[in-house]
């Protein structure tokens, strides 16, 4: 797959600042006199007026507000629009504001009438997480999204990391375990299981590794550099709080390596004095098996390896665009990690389904796309996705995902399960006695012999976000 950057603008955004135009006089604080009764009171007109002249309304937005249509607010510009206005409801704003967010999550700022209640917040820009820079010469970074700047997120975390060409992430091990999807590049994966079986393997673009929690690892990226996302089956995961060997010599007595390694004291002269974390390394040789290094317990592979080549994988293709499904049926060392890789053509969604074992933790690639989540038992919410985003949906809260862009939307579902699986909703309909759904639902004959069932994963839908507004014209 080809993963391609966020085609939005670049660069910052100039809202109106207001301004003072009066000379400094006297005291920083004003007179007594003019407190509430006392002052003589302001002209009411005339002044910083909240009136929004000509305000400007998008594709859309004037549709009845339940249809709840995307609204691109790209072709707004200050100060007419974007409004937070939808099929009459809401009303202008007149600042101060920051546009780019507005434009970037239009179904925030200007909800379908559908949303109610309250949702918990269930999306991370990465892009607003602290890059934590490796040690050396632009060696590489990470940034992570845990429950401290996304609280809903309790049962996984994730971690964008980036690899020079050759440099290393230090041997290490975690508390939590660890599943992850190669998004650029190549790396070479080395670790050992508690019984002394040794496992290396290079990994490329589309393919996936696991660790499980307390397995040591060590990540090289190989020359054309990495970059992978890692999630973890904590919610509190802090990459910050990852057991490194660089510490581990530093923080045990010298005398005690120098027993358990059998050897002089004086190796130990020239030991890092700080973690390297991230740092330059020697490229790792071509042949693969000159880094094999086994004991008596021999090598892992198989069932038993830590990686899985998922790239080779093709994917199942549907109407309105394709899915592929890695879960421990196949990759049985992740035994609890369950991911789908989604492509939705422009118009297209992911069904309205819900997860019955797991919450599910989403990372967009590619494209732009909405989600709306519904809570027991009458609240949900609707939140905008663009490349780089992460989104967190509890277990078994209604949700979709729906391409609002116009391009494919790439995006990736994990969960903690045995087995990837879902509950559709469509499906659910299709299958329940027909008179049961008609007394509940009022749906019409017509409407449910129109249902598959089986489920499709995928419903195709029309590019033209705002057809359904106007016979097919877009505003």
């Amino acid at each position: 797959m080809t993963y391609e950057d966020n085609k939005g603008d670049v660069g910052g955004v100039d809202p109106p600042i207001p301004t003072y135009s009066g000379a400094p006089v006297g005291d920083l604080r004003g007179s007594t006199n003019l407190q509430g009764g006392i002052a003589s009171r302001p002209p009411v007109d005339g002044g910083d007026s909240a009136v929004v002249k000509d305000p400007q309304l998008v594709g859309g937005q004037e549709a009845d507000a339940k249809l709840g249509l995307y609204l691109d607010f790209n072709s707004a510009e200050y100060p007419n629009g974007p409004q937070p206005i939808r099929g009459g409801t809401g009303g202008t704003d007149p600042g101060p504001r920051t546009y780019e967010y507005e434009k970037l999550n239009p179904d925030t700022y200007a909800p379908p009438s559908t949303d109610k209640g309250t949702v918990p917040q269930a999306m991370w820009p990465l892009g607003l997480s602290h890059n934590l820079f490796g040690s050396g010469e632009e060696s590489g970074w990470a940034r992570q999204q845990n429950q401290d700047v996304l609280p809903v997120a309790t049962e996984m975390a994730g971690v964008d990391m980036r690899l020079a060409p050759n440099a290393y992430r230090e041997l290490h091990w975690h508390t939590s375990g660890e599943w992850a999807l190669v998004l650029k590049g190549s790396v070479r994966v080395a670790a050992i299981d508690s019984d002394g079986a040794s496992f290396v393997d290079d990994v490329t673009a589309g393919d996936v590794w696991f660790f499980p929690q307390g397995v040591p690892h060590s990540l090289q990226a190989l020359h054309e550099g990495a970059e992978f996302l890692l999630i973890f089956d904590s919610g509190t995961f802090s990459e910050t709080d990852t057991f490194l060997a660089t510490e581990m010599l530093m923080r045990t007595p010298v005398s005690v390596w120098a027993k358990d390694l059998q050897t002089d004291v004086s190796s130990f002269d020239y030991i890092p004095d700080e973690e390297k974390y991230i740092f330059n390394g020697t490229p790792a040789p071509a042949n693969i098996s000159e880094q094999n290094i086994t004991s008596s317990a021999g090598a892992l592979w198989g069932p038993d390896g830590y990686t899985y080549h998922w790239s080779q994988q093709e994917f199942h293709n549907t109407t309105g665009g394709s899915v592929k499904i890695l879960d421990p049926l196949t990759f049985p060392v992740a035994d609890m990690f369950s991911a789908a890789l989604v492509v939705l053509e422009p118009g297209a969604m992911r069904e309205v389904h819900w997860h019955t074992e797991s919450d599910e933790w989403s990372y967009f690639l590619q494209g732009s796309a909405r989600i709306t989540i519904y809570e027991a038992p009458a609240a949900s919410a609707t939140f905008d996705f663009t490349a780089g985003d992460v989104g967190y949906i509890q277990k078994s809260a209604g949700h979709y995902i729906e391409n609002t862009g116009t391009e494919d939307v790439i995006f990736l579902e994990v969960l903690q399960a045995r087995k990837f699986s879902d509950i559709s909703a469509a499906q659910w309909l299709a299958l329940t006695p027909r008179q049961i759904i008609k007394d509940t639902l009022n749906l019409t004959d017509a409407v449910l012999d129109a249902i598959p069932k089986d489920k499709t994963l995928i419903k195709p839908g029309n590019p033209n976000m705002t057809a359904i507004a106007g016979g097919g014209k877009n505003y």
